[in-house]
Order: C-alpha cells, then structure tokens, then sequence
C-alpha cells in the first residue's frame, strides 16, 4: 500500500507543480479582478465534478464493487460490468450537459449570483456564461475518464490512472500560451483548454485500459442490477464525499456578493492548499479503499484497521507540517509563487489572508478522504451522507456570518470549521461501528509527529527574523532562493526533529533506497 501510496502521491504531486504553474500564468495575464472571478466561476462546476468523480465519491461506489467482481468472478464479468457502468454514464451525463448548456444563464446565476448586481457590471455575467459554456462539456469526460480509472485503480494499475491527470494542467499550460492570440481573450483560451484536456484525459485512459487487458466499448445503456447496485451507492456518495466541494461552490457564491477579484483571491489560496491535500489526501484515499474492500471482503478485518492506521500517518506525516508552514509562510509563499504580472503585492498579501484560513482546515480536509474509505468499503454510504449535509449547513451558516466582517477570510474559515467538524464526525462513527481502532503505535507516532511540527514551527519563526524574514520584498530569482531556503530550512528541522522522536530511521530510509536503486539497475 505504501508504494502505490508513493506512487499515487507522485504523478499528483507532478500534477500539482503544473497546476501551479499554470495558475502562475493565468494570475500574470488576468491578475484579480472582474476577468479572472468569470473565469473562476466557469471553472468551479466542471471541476466539481472532476475532483468528485477523479479524486472521490464515484471511485467510491464503482471501486469495490468491481473489485469484488474482479476477484469472485473473473475479468471477463468484471469487463462487462464496466462497459455497462460506462453506457450508462455517458447517456445520463450528456443530457445533462445539454441541459446546462441551455440554462447555463441560471447555472451562473446560482454559482455566482453577485454576478447579476449592478455594481458588478452585466458585462461579467456575460463572460461567466460563455466561458461556462466552454468549459461544461469537460464534466462529460472526466466523469468518463474516472470510470477508466476506477477499473485500472481496482487491478491495481495505480500509475497509469495518476500520471492521466497530468495531461489537464500540460494542455491547460499550452492553450494560456498559444492559444490566446487566437481567442477574444485569454480566458477563452483557458477555458478551451480545459475542454481539450477532458478529450486527451479520456484517450490516454482508454490506450492504458487496453493494454492491462479490459477492452472497453460503449454500449447501449441498460440499468442491469449491477448497475442499479452502483447507482444506490454512487449518489449518496456523491453528496458524502464530495461534501468539501460543495462547500467550495458555497465560498464561490458568497465570494461573488463580495468586492471584485474576491473570488480570485481565494482560488489562489485554495490552490496552494490544494498541493497537500490534492497530493496526500488523494493519493490516501485512491490507494485505500481497495486495499480496504479486499480485507473486508475476505473478512480480515484486523488487516483492515492495520491499513486504515498506516494511512492516517502516511497522510499526516506531512499535513501536519505543511499545514503549520503554510499558516508561517503564507505570505511569502503567495508573493514566490503569484505575485507578478498583474498580481499585484497587494493581492497576495490578501491572497495570504485566504490562505491562512483555508490552512487551518488542512488535517480535516485530508482525515475526510482517508476516513470516507471505512465506510464506503463496508457498503455504507448513507453515514457521511448524513454527515456531509449535516456541514455543509454549517458550512453555509457559517460563510453567511462571517463573509461580511472578514470578507475574502470569512468563506474559508467558514469551509475549515466545517471539514474539521466533517472529519471528527466521520472518526468518532466510523469508531463507534468498530471500522477505527487506533493502536498505542499510531496514537504515539501522531502526538510526535505533533511535536516535530511544532519544533519545525519555532525553527521557520526565528528565521523570520533573520534577513530571510524579507523574501515576499524581494523579486526574480533572489525571492525563489530565499523562499526555497526557508522551505529547506524547515524540512530540515521536521526531518532531524522526526529522527530524534524516533518516528522514522533516515538511516534505514537510506538503505531501502539503496537497495531499490541497485534492483533497478541489476
């Protein structure tokens, strides 16, 4: 598990730098302002369903149960099962995308209903509709291209399906830079991007199915019992699993009653947020749950709780520092990575202030995916259904509270206070039905990983009042080097304070590594 784990973490982790570098291109040419919120906007409903379908809810109903069919009853059943799965899937999602296509009008004005004020101009709800118009096609094939993936993640093949994703940030990267003199504007350019990435997504998905064996057409769609099973278990998933989205689209909405370029000064911070968790929050969840539908499945249920343990370090061991230095680090991370071009100072300086917020809620966010797997391995799916509705309320409370006196910080404290309330809730019942049972090795190993963090901590403070303290004044390539010193400094300080504590062995990390290296070569 902790090699696909590695493996997973990996190609997203590749995802993620392109990403940032893509945002880092669209921050320069649109900056925070009127263009960039329409564009965020259009963005937000298809990558909704990207993360829900790529990274969550339909993984979590479609994996098991084709594990399990996989394993009782051969490839050819499982092949099967899948072409329907995907038949369905297409039928039912292209309705809605004409749907939306037609009433996008209404879409937007839900998604970002500050857009109609008069003060916003009608010119920006224009551009959000024909900008989601662009971009909604893509929630047909990502849907698609997660089915694919879901077969390849329940053989086994984690690598294929993970280094897949890295296609929608190269063609995003390519369309900003290319594209744009061919479009009315560069927001154009990315959207058309994100539609052509859905295509190269789907075929790359369907080249790596072939060649593990599953063959996968499309045939008429037919609501089989098998697929009316999948279809109970996918929807309540869909709203469980993909309750940190939802409150997502809820800070957008309430961002867009806020002044201009609020909405594109928390997308910025979500996506320095979004490196952790989209790496080790995903990777935890993606690699887990078959691993915990196949225990379960041949009633192993002490293998279960062992997996489920590890995966709570694996993902923690590096949330819990990464959230600490993002809450220290905030603002000169946001002015190394964004501030240029027409991101001004002043924009990540508030850009900070979002991310600080979106921080605090990193461990909940990341203890959700890893939690979400004990249920939906076990069947259950109507539990983080209760739950999730139960804080995505809270969540909506909470932003129509605090929006107005913290304005661009109120939306993601609002999300934080609710995916920590979200993730507690889900420990404390998947506990009480005896799927969590945290060993003395794992409680131990976390409080140190706790104290590690804080040393780390202390470290990243007293070299803010050295010269370092200045990188966000600094530009080029002297701000890179002093954020990279400052990035260094404290890893350092978490990987010598883990060594002393005993959480892990650097000497024994290094000879694993050796030997690999001298496998691979022999």
């Amino acid at each position: 598990m902790l090699r696909s784990f590695v493996t997973v973490g990996g190609w997203t982790m590749l995802s993620r730098i392109l990403g940032l570098v893509r945002d880092q291109l669209l921050a320069a040419f649109m900056g925070a302002g009127p263009m960039q919120d329409a564009y965020q906007v259009a963005f937000r409903l298809p990558n909704m369903f990207r993360r829900l379908f790529g990274e969550g809810a339909f993984n979590a109903a479609f994996v098991p149960q084709f594990s399990a069919i996989l394993t009782t009853e051969g490839r050819g059943v499982a092949r099967t099962f899948a072409r329907e799965a995907l038949g369905v899937m297409l039928f039912w999602l292209t309705g809605l995308t004409i749907l939306g296509e037609v009433f996008m009008p209404e879409v937007v004005s839900v998604i970002g209903p500050g857009f109609r004020n008069a003060g916003q101009g009608a010119d920006q709800f224009r551009l959000a509709v024909e900008l989601s118009r662009i971009t909604f096609p893509y929630l047909v094939l990502i849907c698609a291209a997660a089915l694919v993936s879901g077969v390849l993640n329940g053989m086994g093949r984690f690598a294929a399906a993970s280094a897949a994703y890295v296609s929608f940030n190269v063609i995003g990267i390519a369309a900003i830079l290319w594209l744009t003199p061919f479009t009315p504007t560069v927001a154009h350019a990315a959207a058309w991007g994100i539609t052509a990435s859905g295509v190269a997504q789907f075929a790359l998905l369907l080249i790596a199915a072939r060649r593990a064996g599953i063959v996968l057409g499309i045939p008429r769609p037919r609501l089989t019992p098998r697929i009316r099973k999948l279809m109970r278990a996918m929807v309540p998933g869909l709203i469980g699993s993909g309750v940190t989205q939802l409150n997502l689209v809820v800070d957008t909405a309430i961002g867009s009653l806020l002044p201009k370029g609020s909405i594109s000064l928390m997308y910025f911070a979500d996506r320095v947020n979004q490196l952790p968790l989209g790496v080790l929050g995903a990777a935890a969840g993606t690699t887990l749950l078959p691993v915990l539908a196949r225990h379960i499945a041949q009633g192993h249920e002490t293998d279960a709780h062992a997996a489920q343990n590890r995966s709570i370090e694996y993902a923690l061991i590096l949330t819990l520092p990464a959230t600490l230095g993002l809450v220290v680090l905030s603002y000169p991370i946001m002015a190394t990575l964004f501030g240029h071009g027409a991101f001004s100072d002043r924009d990540a300086f508030l850009s900070a202030q979002s991310l600080r917020a979106y921080a605090i809620g990193l461990p909940a966010f990341v203890m959700v995916k890893v939690l979400s797997p004990g249920f939906f391995a076990r069947g259950d799916t109507s539990t983080p259904v209760r739950i999730g509705m139960a804080t995505l309320a809270l969540n909506l409370a909470l932003n129509l509270a605090l929006y107005h006196p913290l304005l661009h910080v109120g939306p993601p404290l609002a999300s934080s206070i609710a995916a920590t309330v979200n993730a507690a809730a889900l420990g404390v019942m998947l506990y009480r039905r005896g799927g969590l049972k945290v060993d003395r090795g794992c409680r131990g190993r976390l409080l140190r990983m706790g104290i590690g963090s804080l040393a780390m901590t202390a470290a990243l403070i007293a070299l803010e009042q050295t010269a370092l303290g200045h990188v966000a004044t600094l530009r080029g390539v002297t701000r890179i080097a002093g954020m990279a010193a400052l990035i260094g400094a404290g890893g350092v300080a978490y990987g010598v304070a883990l060594q002393m504590l005993g959480v892990t062995d650097l000497r024994t990390v290094a000879a694993g590594v050796r030997r690999r290296l001298m496998r691979k070569k022999a």
